[in-house]
């Protein structure tokens, strides 16, 4: 059974999905789309055969969409993931979920009351075989008990509009989450540090960023924040256990060899690293809808990421350590 998908947004992240939903994944057809920009809509939907409709309410409420995927402006991803829940459509929303942890716990209420899981967030680390590699040798026990993470968030330069907030609000959350699902347990609390700053940035930016994590048992995670480090896309990860380490592999490259010296490769942008991850979470998310749906992060994972960056958020702007306040976790978000 082939799943029709409408989707909001055909901005460059919608573009790609689309793409990914029509030539890579199968069992998806992408029949209806949406844009702020009706002409760029209208093109798009040409390209792969869709409808260009005039708003995301109306892609919801088509009776041919079968599911939702929420690729719009952050601050309208509230509205359209529970429009879909009330429609009883599951919706992939890519982060944020929402831009509130209010909205946030809104969407949570919205899905309990349907009485099942409809809602999964596009964090896509999850579908990484390096990540994935990582979390078994965690999950496995033989290294015992993390005790420290070490992470890495690299990227060769951000655009003028990046803010210092950016850091943690759409760089560092992705690192969050993945935090949060290594380890499988919650973060209390979170500290910004800024040290001295690299000539690579604008005025008004604060980069490089540390930010140190501790999470209910005591472990303490450091994320290094670096949004203008010149050289690639570099992202690292690196738990220590207590009888042995487990660290995310580089992305395999050519090794070339010459008379001067040995070098590989260092990938560009976000897209040439995790473009394989996102194949996998989409095609993993289909495969969820004929199998009684989503099983990818959910909306309670949505709502804990949205605190923790209103925490770093807050420790940025202040230098203190700022405590993580979540609500109780419902049973129904519960593996």
């Amino acid at each position: 059974m082939t799943v029709h998908i409408g989707v909001i947004g055909t901005g460059m992240i919608g573009q790609d999905h689309i793409r990914r939903l029509t030539d890579v994944v199968t069992g998806a057809d992408v029949v209806a789309v949406t844009d702020v920009d009706a002409a760029r809509a209208a093109e798009v939907a040409a390209r792969v055969g869709a409808r260009a409709l005039p708003t995301g309410q109306d892609v919801i409420a088509d009776p041919a969409v079968d599911a939702v995927v929420v690729t719009s402006w952050g601050p309208t991803h509230a509205e359209y993931v529970l429009a879909a829940t009330a429609a009883g459509k599951p919706v992939f929303c890519e982060k944020p979920l929402a831009t509130t942890a209010e909205d946030c716990l809104r969407i949570l209420e919205a899905e309990q009351a349907a009485g099942r899981g409809l809602v999964q967030v596009g964090f896509m680390r999850r579908y990484d075989p390096g990540y994935r590699a990582v979390k078994r040798a965690l999950d496995g026990g033989q290294l015992g008990h993390p005790l420290l993470m070490h992470c890495a968030h690299r990227n060769a330069s951000v655009p003028e509009s990046y803010r210092s907030e950016m850091a943690v609000q759409d760089t560092a959350v992705h690192e969050i989450d993945a935090i949060r699902w290594l380890l499988g347990e919650e973060i209390v609390s979170a500290q910004v540090l800024t040290p001295r700053r690299t000539r690579h940035r604008f005025a008004h930016l604060a980069d490089p960023q540390f930010m140190l994590f501790e999470t209910e048992s005591g472990v303490r995670a450091d994320l290094e924040v670096f949004v203008n480090c010149q050289y690639g896309y570099d992202i690292q990860c690196e738990t220590v256990c207590e009888s042995g380490t487990v660290r995310l592999p580089d992305p395999a490259d050519a090794i070339v060899k010459t008379a001067t010296g040995q070098r590989t490769g260092v990938l560009q942008d976000w897209k040439q690293r995790f473009g394989a991850a996102f194949d996998l979470e989409f095609a993993e998310w289909i495969a969820s809808l004929h199998d009684g749906g989503p099983t990818g992060p959910s909306a309670w994972d949505g709502y804990a990421a949205a605190v923790i960056t209103d925490a770093a958020t807050e420790a940025l702007h202040t230098g203190r350590v700022v405590s993580v306040r979540l609500k109780d976790r419902p049973d129904f978000y519960r593996s």
